[in-house]
């Protein structure tokens, strides 16, 4: 029996093949470092305390511990049925190719050990040479995404029922403008890693809603500790003083101020107290004024990918790559 178990849902759009509802929040898999134990025990924890979106990608290296995790929940009886969950995986740059997205997702299915993923999303707007898919990536690898073929394999996996939604992951409007104009299926997501509260730029918010895409913010809370992840959130002073204000921690006011504003999140923590703690959110509110001096923090990009930014490469600035979207 979970032991939160009011977590709101959000129904997903362009799938004929599905009506399967994405919970709002999810647990993330990225980190620095991937043990397998810690995860497979962390994955435990989370399905024991209600969660039932996980986040995940073949670059992450926590495909098969995520897998491992779901099939020993499932002999458990933690969850009745796999249908029960919602797992999201990503396509990883070097396999943004025409004729390597579909064999990418059939070696993410295998290592998960499962039929499908729920959602399978375009890690990154860009591609590199196949092959080439170290991180950092070197400066002649990187080339610029063919969004109409990439897309159209993309489109192939939600019909053959590998992937139940598809969507995609840090892209601008102008891009994702750019998918939309030769798509037959639109992407249900767009998974965000921009600002900081970890929410996308208001343009992005407003284009996403108007198309029917829903907006996810992914390492909402910074990230801090990892190689990516800033201390700008749990730091804040004006949410800091909030927490203090609400009797909630930072995190849970964060947390409630991207629920408020129409968007689900992605998160990542190995504690059960935080666990706990981030999918307490759903009972109370924050005043019109809390809101408020929440919208007016100075934002920071916490994934800038200056590494992504080459003479060489499909991205000349920092502008170019987020289309100004900063």
């Amino acid at each position: 029996m979970a032991i939160v178990s009011n977590i709101p849902e959000v129904v997903l759009s362009s799938s004929s093949f599905s009506n399967k509802a994405m919970s709002v929040i999810g647990f993330g898999k990225a980190a620095d470092s991937n043990d397998g134990a810690t995860l497979k025990s962390a994955i435990l924890e989370a399905i024991k305390l209600g969660y039932r979106h996980f986040n995940t990608a073949s670059a992450y290296g926590s495909e098969q511990a995520l897998g491992e995790g779901i099939a020993q929940a499932l002999k458990l009886g933690l969850v009745n049925s796999r249908e029960e969950l919602f797992i999201t995986s990503k396509l990883w740059p070097s396999d943004a190719h025409p004729d390597l997205v579909l064999p990418a997702l059939h070696k993410s299915v295998r290592t998960l050990q499962l039929e499908y993923v729920d959602l399978y999303l375009i890690h990154w707007p860009f591609t590199v040479k196949p092959g080439k898919g170290g991180w950092p990536f070197a400066e002649e690898d990187l080339m610029p995404m063919d969004f109409k073929s990439v897309w159209a394999a993309m489109e192939e996996c939600q019909r053959l029922g590998l992937a139940k939604f598809i969507g995609v992951s840090n892209f601008s409007c102008k891009k994702l403008q750019n998918l939309l104009s030769s798509s037959t299926i639109p992407p249900a997501v767009n998974q965000v890693s921009g600002d900081e509260p970890c929410l996308a730029t208001e343009e992005t918010r407003d284009f996403c809603k108007a198309n029917g895409i829903v907006v996810t913010a992914f390492s909402p809370l910074g990230a801090n500790g990892t190689s990516w992840g800033t201390n700008h959130v749990m730091e804040n002073e004006v949410l800091m003083e909030i927490a203090k204000a609400r009797g909630k921690t930072v995190a849970q006011v964060c947390l409630r101020w991207i629920y408020e504003e129409g968007a689900t999140l992605v998160m990542k923590s190995y504690n059960k107290e935080r666990l706990k703690e981030n999918l307490q959110i759903f009972d109370w509110e924050l005043s019109e004024d809390d809101s408020k001096k929440i919208s007016e923090i100075k934002q920071h990009r916490m994934m800038l990918k200056e590494e992504l930014i080459s003479a060489r490469g499909p991205y000349k600035s920092i502008e170019e790559l987020w289309d100004g979207e900063l």
